[in-house]
């Protein structure tokens, strides 16, 4: 059973999660200011975080940050809620290391959605790197650097193929310029061209018919389309 961790001052909101949550199987903690959740996060393994942005004692970003910085907690998945819907406050948020958000008021069952999007692609993140992707058209050999749709292999050059790993990847979730050019760049110094927005361009000609599958979210970066 998959466990995971609110952190929502609201206790009308919180109780919402924990119903339906719960009936979908989650086994759910809950806290309803930053610091119990941080407190929580660190001393209990769970799954995924729903995070609310303004919360008492610590802030949803100030949460974010100190768990990002955490090495049991830097790869826990979190989606951030917020009341918000300023795209500089949903920027900061995906900046800081959330990896979703939702503004409220929003849809129970789209989030029960994002939650299931997000826990599999932690399950995919955690195949080898020698397995192959495949969405729809596309297949991605990870082992060989090759990318084919329907079946022809296109050419892609290594930022591109980073690239465009990090959104099959992740179907169905945003990834901000900064994360993806973290993943262009590989962590290894090599100098290569950093506008996020040229490689995206060049690969959408690359892909042909299935140039879709790139979505542009605006203000925040990109996702590859759920299938």
């Amino acid at each position: 059973m998959k466990r995971l961790l609110v952190v929502e001052d609201d206790p009308d909101i919180r109780e919402l999660l924990r119903y339906n949550l719960t009936r979908e199987g989650f086994e759910v903690l809950q806290a309803n200011n930053g610091a119990e959740g941080l407190k929580m996060a660190t001393s209990e393994a769970v799954d995924l975080i729903i995070l609310d942005l303004m919360l008492p004692q610590l802030s949803g970003i100030e949460v974010c940050k100190k768990l990002r910085e955490l090495p049991n907690t830097k790869s826990v998945p979190v989606i951030m809620l917020t009341a918000k819907g300023e795209e500089t406050d949903i920027v900061f948020g995906l900046g800081v290391g959330a990896d979703d958000y939702m503004v409220k008021p929003f849809s129970v069952k789209e989030l029960v959605a994002r939650v299931y999007t997000r826990l599999r692609t932690i399950k995919a993140e955690e195949r080898e790197e020698a397995d192959v992707i495949r969405q729809g058209a596309v297949e991605v050999d990870r082992a060989r650097f090759q990318v084919k749709v329907d079946g022809g292999q296109i050419p892609m050059t290594l930022a591109e193929f980073r690239l465009f790993n990090a959104l099959i990847s992740r179907p169905g979730i945003v990834l901000s310029r900064d994360r993806l050019l973290d993943a262009v760049t590989g962590g290894d110094g090599v100098l290569i061209d950093r506008n996020i927005d040229v490689h995206v361009r060049s690969i959408r000609k690359k892909l042909g018919e299935s140039r879709d599958l790139i979505q542009t979210v605006r203000g925040l970066g990109y996702k590859f389309k759920e299938l």
